[in-house]
C-alpha cells in the first residue's frame, strides 16, 4: 500500500495521537472522510463550461 509498511503506519498513528490526542481522533477521521468524499464528488461531476452558456445567448 503506497510503499508504506506496518512499522511506518504505526509510527504515523502514534504521531497523530500525540498531536491531536486520543479523544480528537474520531473527529479528525470524520473530517478527513468528509473532505475526501467532497473531493471525489467535485472531481466526478461534469464540469460546466462557461463558454457554452455564452454561445447559447448569441
Amino acid at each position: 500500500m503506497f510503499g508504506i509498511g506496518t512499522t511506518e503506519l504505526i509510527l504515523i498513528l502514534l504521531v497523530v495521537m500525540i498531536i491531536f490526542g486520543v479523544g480528537k481522533l474520531p473527529q479528525v477521521g470524520e473530517g478527513l472522510g468528509k473532505a475526501m468524499k467532497s473531493f471525489k464528488k467535485a472531481t466526478s461531476e461534469d464540469e460546466i463550461d462557461p463558454t457554452q452558456e455564452d454561445k447559447k445567448k448569441l
